[in-house]
């Protein structure tokens, strides 16, 4: 039987306060639907911040010849022709629209002379298309969705609650089942329709820019209820982190550096970019530049503290000041260095992930009955490399799409839906089983096993990969999940953060096992996946993407494959 809990009824469950979750929202809510946003941490706390370069939207504002086309050719292209083409074509033609509405709901952009939203070059796109605010774009973003959704009538945000679970059977999801973090009193949320609006998982690998809430728990939790999970092996370094001090590792250096004219340099003062891509330079693909800044730290040509230099001194302390301000003030405040004056050190850190749950390009539908999921925990846009810009974008374009079908399903469905008490009781024991009270605690320490499982993530599926790497980290990940099983922390479920990493830990090593099976399957070097015993494209792989489901309680993998390009849409990659 199961014990008391709260019990919130909507029409649409958001899972996440993120960009995604608050754009999700205000769309659901405008339809006409009662919507529930539940927020791990706060509203508005979220990796979004992070996203600091722009918003990348065919505008044409500063090169008169972009255009939504040459953004879909470019995606595709950077990609590695593995996303999914329709979804790709939906996000360049929509996201121009999505720029112009958030312009209109009061979110700021830095200007041309004339008065047009200006553009700055990025990392593989072949135009100056990023529309951006300094570099505190994501911020601009997140604050400007935050007061738009507040003011919307019908959304009702449940801020610091974990949700541990999808309700439904296994065809159909009916709500989600958590607690409140401050208290650890259990609450149920029925609803018409879920979305899930979670973010990436980063937080299982040692150097990250992700906060703390990037624990996979939107992925986790879709795969149980019996959704796919697709191009996991694709997890994305972002080149250029902070390396020192040790506190600040892994922190974000956004590309809008590189964007802005910054270049990377050896400790022998070689701009070692014009070798790895002489036409790009430091403006290629991510991937490219955060193995190039690898190989150079493995030759023994890196800094001090094992990366490489950053320069941007060039461009004059006024320019930095007023078109990196968060930069400057992240260098002066975390390392005591001036960028105006020093060059940076910096070193790939984890940022995003390119997969995440199968989704419908329409309708960011599941293929689980009233279950959607946008933004970073969906799969599919940016197959085997997200070029940057495009995160901000995916937000506000899918963000929107799922609110509206996930809306449009919730009003077939009549009354609320029956979650039965079996079930919650079932999930409740399951969330309890980690404390041991006032009793023996002296099971697992989920803290030193999200260490491990960071060892064995970021040494042996990180930058480069071989089979033998990624077999070493399967088998790691495995005894891990027994381990898991073991995991006990004392006190009670008041304010307990040793109850909540358990959790976490939990979430994160499903995850990452999905990422390691996906990995070791594709046997090929595609994209931000970089394998030293497959360093080729494959033809034949390059056909297909990697779709992870549950069997029971095994993980299974099968080839998913991708539905060819209509012509009108190859001439555009042809033309490029």
């Amino acid at each position: 039987m199961a014990e008391p809990y709260t019990t919130i009824d909507c029409d649409v469950l958001v899972v996440g306060a993120g960009g995604t979750g608050l754009r999700a929202a205000v769309a659901a809510a405008e339809a006409g639907c009662r919507v529930q946003v539940v927020s791990k941490s706060l509203l508005g706390k979220a990796h979004t911040v992070m996203a600091e370069g722009g918003i990348a939207a065919g505008l044409g504002n500063v090169d008169a010849d972009d255009s939504w086309t040459v953004h879909f050719a470019d995606t595709m292209r950077g990609g590695k022709m593995l996303n999914n083409w329709r979804m790709v074509e939906i996000y360049a033609k929509e996201v121009i629209d999505r720029v112009f509405e958030l312009e209109r709901w009061g979110g700021l952009f830095d200007r041309t002379e004339d008065g047009r939203i200006m553009q700055r070059a990025f990392g593989a796109h072949s135009h100056r298309r990023l529309c951006h605010v300094g570099d505190r774009t994501g911020l601009e973003l997140i604050r400007t969705c935050q007061d738009k959704a507040v003011h919307t009538p019908g959304v009702e945000v449940s801020m610091e609650y974990t949700l541990t679970q999808l309700l439904g059977d296994g065809h159909h999801v009916t709500g989600a089942i958590g607690y409140d973090r401050n208290d650890g009193q259990f609450v149920v949320v029925r609803a018409k329709a879920v979305v899930l609006a979670t973010g990436g998982w980063g937080r299982m690998y040692r150097t990250t820019s992700n906060s703390w809430e990037g624990t996979g728990d939107g992925a986790a939790m879709a795969y149980l209820a019996g959704a796919e999970l697709l191009d996991m092996e694709f997890v994305q370094f972002h080149p250029t982190g902070m390396i020192w001090p040790p506190g600040a590792r892994g922190i974000l250096v956004t590309e809008a550096v590189r964007g802005e004219g910054g270049m990377l340099f050896n400790s022998e003062g070689q701009r070692f970019m014009l070798e790895y891509d002489p036409q790009k330079k430091d403006l290629s693909s991510r991937d490219v530049v955060a193995r190039s800044i690898f190989k150079e730290v493995k030759a023994g040509r890196g800094t001090p503290h094992g990366g490489a230099y950053l320069d941007i001194r060039h461009r004059g302390a006024e320019y930095i000041k007023k078109k990196l301000p968060s930069m400057w003030e992240q260098f002066h405040s975390l390392a005591s260095v001036d960028i105006t004056r020093e060059p940076m050190e910096v070193y790939p850190t984890i940022h995003y992930t390119m997969g995440g749950v199968r989704v419908d390009p329409e309708s960011a539908a599941t293929r689980v009955a009233a279950l959607y999921a946008a933004g970073e925990v969906a799969g599919g846009l940016h197959g085997s490399n997200r070029l940057g810009g495009n995160s901000l974008g995916d937000i506000l374009v899918f963000g929107k799409r799922a609110g509206e079908y996930a809306a449009e399903y919730a009003k077939t469905v009549g009354s609320a839906p029956v979650i039965a008490d079996a079930q919650v009781a079932e999930a409740q024991s399951d969330a309890l089983r980690f404390l041991a009270g006032d009793g023996d605690a002296t099971g697992e320490n989920p803290y030193l096993l999200h260490e491990a499982l960071q060892d064995a993530m970021q040494d042996d599926a990180g930058i480069a990969r071989d089979q033998q790497s990624l077999t070493r980290s399967l088998e790691a990940i495995l005894e891990l999940q027994e381990r898991a099983k073991r995991m006990r922390v004392g006190g009670g479920r008041v304010l307990n953060p040793g109850w909540h990493s358990c959790m976490d830990v939990v979430n994160m090593l499903t995850v990452s096992e999905a990422i390691v099976r996906s990995a070791l399957e594709r046997k090929e070097s595609r994209g931000s996946q970089w394998r030293l015993d497959y360093p080729d494209l494959s033809e034949e792989q390059g056909r297909v993407n990697y779709a992870v489901y549950r069997d029971g309680e095994l993980m299974r993998i099968r080839a998913v494959p991708l539905e060819p390009i209509p012509v009108e849409l190859s001439r555009h990659l042809e033309d490029g």
